[in-house]
């Protein structure tokens, strides 16, 4: 989801890489879950979410909609995001942010959107707690490319096909189960598919 804010309106004006240390730690929320209501549609999800959503839940798309999940648009394509109406939702992200650049992004520290104001520092790779990091951060990158490229594509589309190429996203990345057992068996799986759908659609 693009934001057209100023940075250093909603940051402590820096950028991060994953071994810079931050001001996140918080002490696990402490079953707070403050800076997770209220946030609308915001959260959007990737196919990883979804797949990972999936593995620990044991329900498929079509079933997660019915209650953690909503569809909306963002940018022009419909994409999966949080129901935030509960309190036991988590974002392994926040409260950092991605901003991204010509060759990947930087992560940022959104202020004022925690209640605790004494956090401690934390490497942000610690922070992320995601296994292989560096895979990870390149698959971010690609599928952020991807949607960028598709957002571009839609308005060379007239409106039939804008529809079709947005059906062709939601079916190919989200719908149609990843067979992985493990992460890295879910990035070999995904950047097959992303190889064919860039393939059809000329990318």
């Amino acid at each position: 989801m693009k934001r057209n804010v100023d940075l250093n309106e909603i940051s402590d004006g820096r950028l991060y890489s994953a071994n810079d240390m931050v001001k996140v730690e918080c002490g696990d929320c402490a079953g707070c879950s403050a800076c997770c209501q209220n946030m609308g549609t915001s959260v959007v999800l990737d196919p990883m979410d979804i797949w990972k959503m999936q593995r620990g839940t044991g329900r498929m798309l079509e079933k997660l909609l019915k209650k953690e999940l909503e569809l909306n648009v963002v940018d022009g394509i419909i994409l999966p995001n949080l129901r935030m109406n509960g309190t036991r939702e988590v974002c392994r992200l926040f409260p950092l942010g991605r901003y991204y650049e010509k060759n990947g992004f930087h992560y940022f520290l959104q202020i004022d959107e925690c209640r605790k104001k004494s956090r401690g520092k934390m490497k942000v790779k610690k922070w992320l707690g995601i296994e292989n990091l560096k895979t990870y951060e390149t698959y971010i990158s690609r599928w952020h490319e991807f949607l960028n490229k598709s957002e571009d594509g839609m308005k060379e589309l007239d409106e039939q096909n804008q529809k079709v190429l947005t059906l062709l996203i939601l079916q190919r990345f989200y719908q149609t189960p990843f067979q992985a057992k493990e992460d890295e068996e879910f990035y070999r799986e995904f950047f097959e598919r992303l190889s064919s759908v860039n393939e059809i659609l000329g990318f």
